[in-house]
């Protein structure tokens, strides 16, 4: 990481000196320095690693998903507070910087396979560009070449998503033909297998939003797609040498992905690193665990019911689980619910003593409090100090993308689920259905989740895919691709209270933590968190409820209306650039 961090230092010092589109850097190096050597390319091409997600990027970037509650209702999603002029991600500039090395790496004195290497690594960073504007706006110029400020193809219109997509295809295909490195031990750079791993992604995104996504007319095209996405994730899964971590035990393995300082190396494939000596940090405690910075996003009930017991059965089979309270609906459950939310025996050490740690209503309000990304000492809890290292890509994503291609074209084996899904839920300490596909499809996700799907296998592939990878920012996307944009109208609902009044111990140490109350006991109980529940609060509506008045689940802001429209699965482009080029024109309904 410090080599990278020092190339970023001397490329910026590069590119200072070439402020407009075609100027020649002035006192700093000539394109031969860089393009004359490998160290130069090193150089430039670390350049681009500022395309990718920062860490603190990473840890938000499942904040507006239909699995979570969280402060306040999205603008998006609220009739008439998100428009044109508040969109925003139409940035063109980091592309031009990969397309001026593109054209400028011809230089016949260096190998033409190592030319093609650096290339490739420029076409990968091309490709994810890309694939994050198309997903956010559908068609977008393409732009192949590194334009001049007076180049008439700069005020061009928008091309279109399938061409768009194509090319960004074919980039893909250059990368994984071409970078020769094929291991990294910091997880910090690209690799060949990583680029396999994000045309997995990528291919899987577009061959399931043509599928779903009827209206665009390629649903004909969709096939060719998975089958891209199932070829890529294979060479991983063959060639990549990658594992699942399970050094922890099925209690601990999976949260040590998203807590240890350095990449978990077996199953994480690209991360952003921390380093405390280059003061690389991220701020996911603060933003975790704070009653004011952060968005304060929690699990809704909804949602939690999708994990499994812990003998393969739903927890939603069970006759009573609508008035379980939450001391007894998490236990027996899938192991990764007790990696990802505070619950049971969970504890945190602060200046030194280790404490229990129940869920808190100065933060949570579902009681379904995220812990996946947070630090267990509240040393990190304020400020930008986490020195845990934040995964962009990992193993098991890759297994989920193989699985649900294969799903969807109809040729998912026994062999293929006992290495997927079946190996993920091992790990996470579920005993059966391993080894074979299900055959029976689960009511409770079909009527909640997904009504016009009646595969079994497609439905749990589904719901690994939501618990495997919660809070990593696949959600919203994959809700675009499978055209269940209504899923975000879901009641934020949290845990089942039985009474007001009454005292509850959520972690069961004999202490208790809570109490729900209209109105407040003029004695209250020490240590315990009184929540008010009344229909109002001096005089205005309260957000904080109780589904029946007096009992029921936990709801949260559903006074506030969050509706669906068609227009969502893009964002409008914003305002100001169709305004400097009206050739882009505007996306329906916006």
């Amino acid at each position: 990481m410090t080599t990278k961090y020092s190339w970023l230092f001397l490329i910026g010092l590069f590119l200072a000196g070439c402020s407009e589109l075609e100027q020649v850097p002035q006192s700093t190096a000539s394109k031969d320095a860089v393009f004359g050597s490998t160290g130069g390319m090193d150089l430039y091409t670390n350049s681009f690693y500022d395309n990718l997600p920062s860490g603190n990027d990473i840890i938000r970037s499942d904040e507006m998903a239909d699995f979570s509650a969280r402060t306040q209702v999205p603008d998006f999603l609220r009739d008439g507070a998100y428009g044109p002029r508040q969109s925003s991600g139409w940035d063109w500039r980091p592309l031009r910087n990969i397309n001026y090395f593109i054209a400028n790496c011809t230089n016949p004195a260096i190998p033409a396979d190592t030319r093609r290497h650096y290339i490739g690594l420029a076409r990968f960073f091309r490709a994810w560009f890309y694939f994050d504007k198309v997903k956010r706006f559908g068609d977008v110029p393409w732009i192949g070449k590194a334009m001049s400020v007076d180049d008439p193809a700069l005020y061009n219109g928008r091309d279109s998503r399938a061409m768009v997509m194509d090319s960004v295809l074919a980039d893909l295909d250059y990368a994984t033909q071409n970078i020769r490195t094929t291991g990294d031990n910091t997880r910090s750079l690209i690799t060949k297998y990583v680029a396999y791993g994000f045309k997995s992604r990528v291919c899987l995104f577009e061959g399931t939003f043509r599928k779903y996504r009827t209206s665009y007319n390629l649903g004909s095209t969709a096939d060719k797609w998975l089958n891209e996405a199932v070829n890529a994730a294979d060479k991983v899964m063959k060639e990549g040498g990658f594992s699942l971590n399970e050094t922890g035990g099925t209690d601990k393995s999976y949260r040590q992905l998203f807590t240890n300082t350095t990449p978990v190396a077996n199953e994480i494939m690209l991360s952003a690193v921390s380093d405390a000596t280059l003061s690389v940090y991220n701020d996911a405690n603060w933003w975790w665990t704070s009653a004011t910075y952060g968005s304060r996003v929690s699990l809704i009930r909804t949602f939690v019911n999708t994990y499994l017991n812990t003998d393969g059965t739903p927890f939603t089979d069970k006759p009573d689980y609508q008035t379980m309270t939450f001391m007894d609906e998490v236990k027996g459950r899938d192991k990764r619910l007790q990696q990802t939310i505070r619950m049971g025996n969970y504890t945190r050490t602060n200046a030194g003593a280790v404490e229990p740690a129940p869920p808190v209503f100065s933060y949570t309000y579902t009681g379904y409090m995220p812990i996946k990304w947070s630090l267990d000492d509240t040393y990190y809890d304020g400020g930008t100090r986490n020195i845990n290292s934040i995964s962009i890509m990992r193993y098991a994503e890759i297994l989920l993308n193989y699985a649900e291609a294969k799903t969807e074209l109809g040729t998912l084996t026994n062999d293929d689920w006992t290495k997927t899904v079946g190996a993920l839920r091992k790990r996470a300490g579920i005993t059966a259905g391993l080894a074979i596909k299900p055959a029976v499809v689960d009511p409770y996700l079909k009527a909640n989740y997904f009504p016009d799907i009646s595969d079994p296998v497609l439905l749990e592939v589904r719901r690994e895919r939501g618990i495997e990878l919660v809070f990593e920012g696949f959600r919203f996307s994959d809700i675009i691709r499978w055209n269940r944009g209504p899923l975000m109208e879901q009641t934020w609902n949290g845990f089942y209270v039985p009474a007001l009044d009454k005292p509850l111990d959520l972690n069961e140490d004999g202490k208790n933590d809570v109490v729900f109350y209209k109105v407040k006991p003029a004695t209250q109980l020490a240590g315990v968190t009184y929540v008010n529940v009344a229909e109002t609060v001096n005089g205005v509506a309260n957000p904080q409820r109780l589904k029946n008045d007096t009992f029921g689940e936990l709801t949260w802001l559903n006074n506030i209306p969050r509706k669906w429209d068609e227009k969502f699965y893009l964002y409008p482009i914003p305002e100001n650039d169709r305004l400097l080029n009206p050739k882009i024109g505007q996306n329906p309904g916006w």
